[in-house]
């Protein structure tokens, strides 16, 4: 709170990719409005807006594509107060590697701040080699701060099993990542989250007793 911090927003997070469909597209100069000019933006037949690029003797040049579409974004924001801290909550989950994880949870509606790092490890500052030695005991980790009256702790455990498919019943591993430092588990902060944590892998559970979740409950 109160430091700024830079993000980039991809462009398939912000107003997404271009649509070649949508423009540079060229109209003859005789099917536009007179005094047209380069900036105006055009009401087109289908509703659309598209913005003028530019005007000659032949054509008009339009593009209906919003004008960042297809950029990453590079944005500066400064958090001045953090929204209801007094009833925020954290969560830690892993699953895998966790720079998709992370990006998932950031964007659930309710989530507040993500970060990523390593739990479950007796050092309480490991460097990323002795972590992918798998001596550590640690795992790739997100932590989540969370509004509970937007989202319950237990849309977030649903949220990593979701995101874990057919994961969920693989040890030590979550897609082509392998090892102890990329296993999946819900590490609680009280007995609350224990308590739901451990109901929403039963409830999982019952739909494939066949096979046994391996994701871990702490």
């Amino acid at each position: 709170i109160g430091e700024p911090e830079t993000m980039t927003v991809s462009a398939e997070q912000a107003f997404g990719p271009r649509d070649a469909r949508l423009g540079p597209l060229k109209v003859p100069a005789a099917n536009a409005p007179a005094g047209m000019k380069t900036g105006d933006m055009a009401g087109l037949s289908n509703g659309m807006m598209a913005r003028v690029l530019s005007v000659d003797a032949e054509a008009v040049t339009i593009d209906a594509n919003h004008v960042y579409a297809g950029e990453d974004l590079d944005m500066t924001v400064t958090l001045l107060e953090a929204p209801n801290a007094d009833s925020l909550e954290t969560a830690t989950v892993a699953g895998g590697c966790f720079w998709g994880l992370e990006l998932a949870y950031q964007r659930e509606p309710g989530v507040v701040k993500t970060a990523v790092g390593y739990a479950q490890g007796a050092d309480p500052a490991p460097t990323y080699e002795a972590v992918c030695s798998g001596t550590t005991g640690h795992t790739e980790a997100v932590r989540v701060v969370y509004d509970p009256a937007r989202v319950s702790f237990e849309r977030l455990c649903d949220l990593l099993l979701d995101r874990l498919g057919e994961n969920r019943y693989a040890l030590n591993r979550v897609g082509n990542d392998q090892g102890t430092q990329y296993r999946h588990g819900i590490y609680a902060h009280g007995e609350a989250q224990l308590a739901t944590a451990r109901d929403v892998i039963a409830r999982e559970q019952q739909r494939d007793a066949d096979r046994s979740i391996a994701t871990e409950v702490e």
